[in-house]
């Protein structure tokens, strides 16, 4: 694949990606993209095939989509690739995605041409995804760079969580869960490049726009 590098992002809820992402963005305008996911889910009322165009929103990657969205949204319903369960199916089995997902009776994936897509743009494709998703695209040749963002504690998190008043009960616990295992498994030697302790806003940012910084600097110098 030709232009700069995709990054993968990874961190339970509540580590901070979202925070790190939105700033990201906000600093190096027209820098960042992400790519558009294929769906065999029925389009709802707004919504209309993505084909050819960016989406504001992230991949769905993994077992849901992830909060990212939340932040990074202005207000539209997210774009697809809407398509069928033949064709996605044929395209899973032929290898043209790198990562797919059934969620509620409904296929969901990304193709390695949507990614394609962003960086024929000269821009840097984000792919934010829970750590089975890193895994599974550590089996692909798409290269990225790999950087896992982690809270200080579970206990941090647990308080930042609880701060939202935006879970149940049950649904924090099924959180907490995920996040132990994702603490523990991006211990992993060699699964990620560089894992941020978000536990100061400014150097867990410092840390990642400098991980990025070469790329960065290849998009703009291509802009000039």
């Amino acid at each position: 694949m030709a232009g700069p590098r995709p990054v993968v992002l990874s961190g339970p809820t509540g580590a901070g990606t979202s925070t790190l992402l939105k700033r990201l963005m906000k600093d190096y305008e027209g820098v960042f993209g992400f790519s558009v996911s294929h769906t065999t889910r029925n389009p709802r009322p707004g919504e209309v095939d993505s084909k050819g165009r960016l989406s504001i929103f992230p991949m769905l990657l993994g077992a849901a989509l992830l909060p990212v969205a939340e932040v990074l949204s202005s207000g539209s319903s997210p774009d697809y690739h809407f398509t069928t369960r033949e064709m996605m199916q044929e395209g899973i089995n032929n290898g043209e995605f790198i990562e797919n997902v059934e969620f509620s009776g409904n296929m969901y994936g990304t193709s390695k041409s949507s990614i394609e897509d962003v960086r024929a743009l000269n821009r840097i494709c984000i792919l934010d995804v829970d750590i089975q998703g890193v895994k599974n695209i550590k089996k692909t040749d798409l290269n990225p760079i790999y950087i896992s963002v982690q809270p200080p504690s579970m206990e941090i998190l647990e308080k930042r969580l609880r701060n939202r008043q935006t879970e149940t009960e049950e649904s924090l616990q099924k959180r907490l869960d995920a996040a132990r295992t994702d603490m523990e498994l991006s211990k992993e030697p060699g699964l990620f490049d560089l894992v941020i302790i978000n536990d100061d806003l400014e150097a867990a940012y410092d840390e990642l726009k400098s991980a990025l910084m070469e790329e960065i600097q290849k998009v703009q110098d291509a802009k000039e």
